[in-house]
């Protein structure tokens, strides 16, 4: 797959933190409840943390308590792309930066959360940076 960043594995490695390659460039998963952003109510922009593409609003974000931010909704629908994923012996959708192409989480649909779009985007902390509005007006 072609993307607008394109790095070969060994600048991904320079660039990343052995946990954020771990998760942005190996799919892995952060533990539960560790994540900086699980429980953050600042206001701002969240962008993907290996390419900086503008990901999800703090608008969109809702208390899920499943240990990971959640979001009902992406910022825009090609900000991010959909992969099936089956790894787990059961069919899941994985949610990837469209601009790089990292691991972010998963999609999950129909859980009865009340957000407008009855999605939960399960995302991992490490994969994502938090722009403020206190920085996006700095």
């Amino acid at each position: 797959m072609s993307y607008e960043v394109n790095k070969t594995d060994e600048e991904w490695r320079q660039q990343l933190s052995p946990e954020e390659y771990k998760v942005l460039r190996q799919a892995g998963t952060e533990a539960p409840f560790t994540g900086e952003y699980t429980d953050t109510k600042d206001v701002g922009v969240y962008r993907c943390r290996a390419c900086r593409a503008e990901l999800f609003r703090s608008e969109t974000k809702f208390d899920s308590h499943c240990g990971w931010p959640s979001f009902y909704a992406p910022l825009a629908e090609d900000r991010v792309q959909y992969i099936e994923d089956r790894s787990l012996g059961r069919v899941r959708t994985e949610v990837r930066c469209a601009n790089c192409g990292s691991h972010l989480g998963h999609v999950f649909e129909g859980e009865g959360y009340g957000t407008p779009t009855d999605l939960r985007y399960c995302i991992n902390s490490i994969s994502m940076t938090l722009e403020s509005v206190d920085q996006q007006a700095g």
